[in-house]
């Protein structure tokens, strides 16, 4: 059961169903768990015990996890936008639009990320101490399908999880005084109490969980917080490296402030040139000379245009640059303008 237990330190040999890994790829800080459990696992506090069905049911359901992921979110931006488009009223209407589209376009991140994680929790379980079940264990499946115990009392095809269970209960038995067993699902339907708290086990397994060795939880974080405190709060502190995406609100006015900042630098250069005489004010445009040529109204808008930067930003915030700020600031906008759909041929164009 979950009460609290003195245990010895030691080991804690981890079998985590299939539909925790699925579910932890879908959360939003999956990828930080997988991390923690990750060097958990490599400085030996803890041992995965993957039987091969776990695997095969990871990589088999992956895709349509992923797909369903996107699919979901998807449908339901375009419903919400399109509800809001249309019967939104005052200003919290604008609001609520301008939200929406930043949250599509941190989308495409979110997504990767989410594959990343994926990718992450594959590599954990080929790292994890693989199990093939013997012959007996196979066994005492069938035998338990036969009597409709659980995972078999729902009239189901529940024989990969009566695997499972029999292949935890098989490798908790060798438990010694130093070692710690835990079995983790959040399938409580067929692995929790019938009519009772989820958070412990069918009563057809108690005797996989009778020692004090060996605990049933319906959650990874809580397995984990409940056998190492400190360790996971020093940890989440050292792999806070979960950033959340900038909102389009936030990069929109960074990325003018660059343009009006690299357009400033080169308007400077070019009054500099118009003052030496090496570019010429025209009163007409002239094809055959318009690089070393600007024609007088154009120049006049372009003055007003400047001076309107000036106001905007203060005279401290436009220059002059050297030949690395003015790369840093070239670069800065060709990325972000790529990032938001250009091609890298127009990104410095401004």
């Amino acid at each position: 059961m979950n009460e609290a237990k003195h245990i010895p330190n030691g080991v804690i040999h981890m079998l985590v169903d299939t539909c925790v890994w699925l579910d932890l790829a879908k959360q939003a800080d999956g990828g930080k768990v997988v991390a923690i459990l990750r060097e958990l696992c490599d400085r030996g506090g803890i041992e995965l015990l993957v039987p091969q069905v776990v695997v095969d049911e990871f990589e088999r359901n992956r895709d349509r996890v992923q797909e369903a992921m996107t699919r979901s979110v998807s449908a339901k931006f375009r419903e919400v936008r399109k509800a809001i488009d249309e019967h939104g009223r005052g200003e919290g209407r604008q609001k609520a639009l301008d939200e929406l589209d930043n949250i599509t376009h941190q989308m495409p991140l979110v997504n990767e990320l989410a594959t990343q994680t994926f990718d992450a929790i594959l590599d954990l379980l080929h790292l994890g101490r693989a199990i093939t079940p013997a012959p007996e264990i196979k066994e005492q499946v069938v035998e338990r399908a036969l009597a409709k115990r659980a995972p078999f009392h729902r009239e189901k095809n529940s024989v990969a999880d009566a695997l499972l269970i029999e292949i935890y209960g098989d490798a908790a038995k060798t438990a010694t005084d130093s070692d710690r067993y835990c079995f983790i699902t959040h399938n409580t339907k067929d692995f929790s109490a019938a009519h009772g708290d989820t958070r412990h086990p069918h009563e057809d397994f108690a005797d996989f969980f009778a020692s004090p060795h060996s605990r049933y939880f319906n959650s990874l974080q809580a397995a984990l917080i409940a056998y190492l405190p400190s360790e996971i709060e020093n940890l989440d502190l050292e792999l806070d490296f979960y950033e959340e995406p900038r909102a389009l609100s936030e990069v929109l006015p960074y990325l003018s402030k660059l343009q009006d900042q690299i357009w400033y630098n080169r308007h400077k250069n070019l009054e500099y040139q118009i003052e030496s005489g090496e570019h010429k004010l025209v009163d007409r445009y002239q094809p055959k000379n318009h690089q070393s040529t600007t024609v007088r109204s154009v120049w006049k808008q372009a003055l007003e245009a400047a001076r309107e930067v000036e106001e905007k930003y203060g005279l401290d915030e436009l220059g002059p640059w050297d030949d690395f700020e003015w790369g840093m600031l070239n670069g800065k906008m060709s990325a972000i303008r790529w990032m938001l759909g250009e091609d890298w041929e127009s990104t410095l164009d401004t």
